[in-house]
């Protein structure tokens, strides 16, 4: 049994210096939520000590409901090694919290590869600016990054315009994204500038992306279960997530395309249209990247011609909803095109931030 200790979010000094412990067995790390004002955020349910567990961390994966996922030191090397035989190792930025999977496995590789992170202030809002100023701080040949979809639309925005920018871009080795669905005309637009953009798959209980442009990461095995869910294998996987066959079943439906993973979404968020499965995360991603797009949300719509089709809610400028449509149509397909949209001043949300999907779908009703 070790000891758990608990490192508040914008400690990023003191969570290097004890998962440096952790990684060595000596200690358990849980990183909570931001330290406010010297106020210490509030921790429930968390014991005094754990066993074959270096790092604890709280996640509220797709049902939004908060669960602390225990993962040991040999599945955060693991999963740290199986990143370097795909993409190599040197100098991190982190643009992501740590009290985030992402953000936290920026930390243990830096420390494997006993270099230096450099650090960007995760408790503000995100700026290319401010990305672009950290970018330039770093020092090594092999530099790298982890970023969602989201940071990565807003560098693309900026790029545009900025020059300088997209040189910082291409200078990094490979830049992740992962998290959610990405915008194929996103990735196209980077990598056909030059920078190494690789999209990753992956959790808190595989100790982050485990699949990487759909390849299994080494030591990864994949399954399909019969209702089309993902399974995964590895020794990266945490503690107590894994059947008595050693797989973890998820919640995201995929399918397996000669041998490469193809995410279509949680299993709650793929609608079937026209006999072809539709993943609602997959036509977010498109209708994002759309110039004048803020925000989007997608739902199921019956359809007595086509089973299900898709609804778009949006925040952005108004004429936009025809290029929306047109773009998911022609990156996604007619199944997946949206056949109602509606500009919204504003998302609903829940209490945790997260999209209220339930209330977007009664938006439609009376339509």
């Amino acid at each position: 049994m070790t000891e758990v200790v608990i490192v508040p979010a914008n400690d990023v000094v003191l969570a290097l210096e004890k998962l440096e412990l952790a990684l060595k067995g000596e200690l358990t790390v849980f990183i909570s939520e931001r330290e406010v004002n010297g106020v210490k955020p509030e921790v429930t349910e968390l014991p005094a000590t754990s066993s074959n567990t270096a790092l604890i961390i709280e996640s509220s994966g797709s049902t939004g409901s908060p669960k602390k996922i225990y993962l040991s030191k040999e599945a955060l090397i693991a999963s740290a090694e199986a990143t370097k035989l795909t993409i190599g190792e040197g100098q991190w930025l982190l643009s992501l919290p740590i009290n985030y999977i992402a953000g936290a496995m920026v930390l243990v590789r830096s420390i494997l590869a006993a270099t230096k992170p450099v650090v960007m202030n995760t408790g503000v809002s995100f700026t290319p600016e401010a990305f672009s100023r950290s970018a330039s701080l770093l020092t090594s040949e092999d530099r790298f990054v982890s970023l969602v979809p989201t940071q990565l639309m807003r560098i693309r925005e900026a790029c545009l315009e900025d020059s300088y920018l997209l040189s910082q871009m291409k200078k990094f080795k490979s830049v992740l994204v992962g998290g959610q669905s990405v915008s194929p005309e996103l990735l196209e637009y980077f990598r056909s500038a030059g920078v190494n953009v690789i999209t990753t798959y992956g959790m808190a209980e595989t100790s982050g992306g485990c699949v990487y442009d759909g390849g299994a990461l080494t030591g990864v095995e994949l399954r399909i279960n019969p209702d089309g869910t993902i399974a995964i294998a590895g020794p990266m996987l945490a503690n107590g997530v894994a059947d008595e066959s050693g797989f973890m079943n998820t919640s995201d439906q995929g399918e397996l395309v000669d041998g490469f993973l193809r995410v279509l979404g949680r299993a709650d968020r793929v609608l079937i249209s026209g006999g072809l499965k539709v993943g609602l995360d997959q036509v977010e991603a498109v209708a994002a990247s759309i110039p004048g797009v803020v925000e989007v949300a997608a739902t199921a719509l019956n359809s007595s011609e086509w089973g299900q089709r898709v609804g778009l809610v949006y925040v952005g400028s108004p004429e936009v909803a025809d290029y929306m449509a047109a773009g998911v149509f022609e990156q996604l397909g007619l199944a997946a095109k949206p056949i109602r949209v509606i500009r919204v001043d504003r998302l609903p949300r829940l209490v945790s931030g997260k999209t209220d999907l339930l209330a977007v779908s009664t938006l439609f009703e009376g339509e």
